[in-house]
């Protein structure tokens, strides 16, 4: 099968390797789609803990193509989408609820074969059937259960003001169950008119352009809306400089929510008086926990809508170009159909 495989940070080739086969309790998956997602940016330049050689893509559509022995619950033919978190459930961080943190992670796409790739073998019991739902819209069920866990993390009080920095893919998902989480209000501010635009059709309530060159003009606008600061302010674009911003737009006693992905060297000067005077929480939040199913089913419901969402579609032939999409600010969200569609 043709796969993409990187032999050392920005060292990738897309190539033949040997055809993975379902083991016992394990399942062989066609990759309909994989998602192209941030942490596959990270991963390129060699961080987030790449195993290598590695296949990256951990947001994975794919059909049954082969059944390995004692599964039960799948068919050849069934469309499924793959939670590739596998945890021991044994170790310290397991017993505390804390999955993410296991001591022995297998993350499929980070340290374990993932979907740029035809096919991908996984744990029977980590898919979950999809036949109901469009590829462009199962797609997107791993980043819905990360912004459900960071849900979970930021625990919002009913009621609250809430602003989103970034209107990207995680931005759009974040709004949208921020208001079926109880926000009285949610502002989604960011650069890009377009993804405003999608940002205020899926429920945002306001929209605030960004200028990347006055980003104090931005500020100002958002002080218009919320004097006294927001209940929390959460930036979903990874960015120091707009993470910068966050502090001083939090009222008293409010949450500073760290959702986007960094730099691991890049870094943020706090005043801990304010934090201390002000009584100001920061939170933080990684990857999804005991939310693949919630998250599933908010796709389902029409809770998260996903119309617009993916705009760009790429063959495996094309990853480069995929990767690149990521910067294009016209890019909401990049995909990968190994299958071998042109470039969309």
């Amino acid at each position: 099968m043709k796969a993409v495989v990187y032999d050392q940070p920005r060292s990738f080739t897309v190539t033949e390797v040997p055809d993975p086969h379902a083991g016992p309790g394990e399942v062989r998956l066609r990759v309909v789609l994989a998602g192209v997602c941030g942490t596959d940016a990270h991963l390129h330049d060699g961080q987030f803990d790449p195993v290598y050689p590695l296949t990256p893509g951990h947001e994975i559509v794919g059909e049954v193509d082969e059944v390995g022995d004692g599964v039960t619950g799948l068919r050849a033919g069934q469309r499924v989408v793959l939670d590739n978190m596998q945890s021991c459930g044994v170790c310290t961080s397991c017993r505390r609820a804390r999955p993410a943190f296991c001591r022995v992670l297998v993350a499929q796409g980070v340290n374990a074969p993932g979907g740029f790739a035809e096919y991908i073998v996984a744990p029977a019991g980590k898919c979950h059937p999809a036949d109901d739902l469009a590829p462009e819209a199962a797609v997107l069920t791993e980043p819905t259960a990360c912004v459900m866990h960071g849900l979970d993390v930021l625990e919002l009080p009913p009621g609250s003001d809430v602003v989103v920095f970034g209107a990207g893919p995680t931005g759009l998902l974040l709004a949208q169950l921020l208001r079926h989480a109880g926000a009285n209000r949610v502002t989604v501010a960011a650069p890009t008119a377009a993804k405003l635009e999608l940002a205020a059709r899926h429920g945002a309530d306001e929209t605030v352009r960004v200028d990347r060159e006055r980003p104090d003009a931005s500020v100002a606008r958002l002080r218009e809306l919320a004097p006294e600061g927001f209940d929390a302010v959460v930036d979903a674009t990874g960015a120091v400089g707009v993470l910068e911003l966050c502090v001083p737009l939090a009222r008293d006693g409010g949450t500073v929510f760290v959702y986007g992905m960094t730099d691991e060297n890049d870094r943020l000067t706090v005043s801990p008086y304010e934090v201390f005077r002000r009584e100001l929480v920061i939170k933080g939040s990684f990857s999804q926990a005991y939310s693949f199913d919630r998250a599933l089913q908010a796709i389902r419901t029409g809770r998260v809508a996903t119309d617009g969402i993916v705009t760009h579609t790429f063959a495996l032939d094309d990853y480069a170009d995929a990767l690149a999409a990521l910067r294009d600010r016209e890019c909401v969200k990049a995909v990968v159909r190994p299958g071998g569609a042109a470039a969309t």
